[in-house]
């Protein structure tokens, strides 16, 4: 699942990730388990809104390696542009 960051267009990070979706260009986004609550909620209701789905990562450090960078990352998304 995570491999999908690899190859397509992404934006890393919560804001950028949640700027992707209110913007309509995101595809499916990635959100950390162990993100904060309530950063986890505003993702879940805007995705719910744009009808984008959501993938769980296991951690955010994984999430950052899978991403191709050294440190955590809350969310993730893959975007159609």
């Amino acid at each position: 699942m995570l491999e999908e960051l690899q190859t397509r267009n992404r934006h890393v990070g919560f804001k950028q990730s949640l700027k992707a979706v209110e913007s309509g260009k995101a595809v499916k986004v990635f959100l950390a388990q162990n993100v904060d609550p309530q950063m986890k909620q505003i993702m879940e209701r805007m995705c719910s809104e744009k009808q984008v789905p959501i993938e769980s990562a296991p951690s955010m450090n994984e999430l950052g390696r899978a991403c191709g960078i050294n440190i955590g990352a809350a969310a993730a998304v893959i975007t159609s542009d």
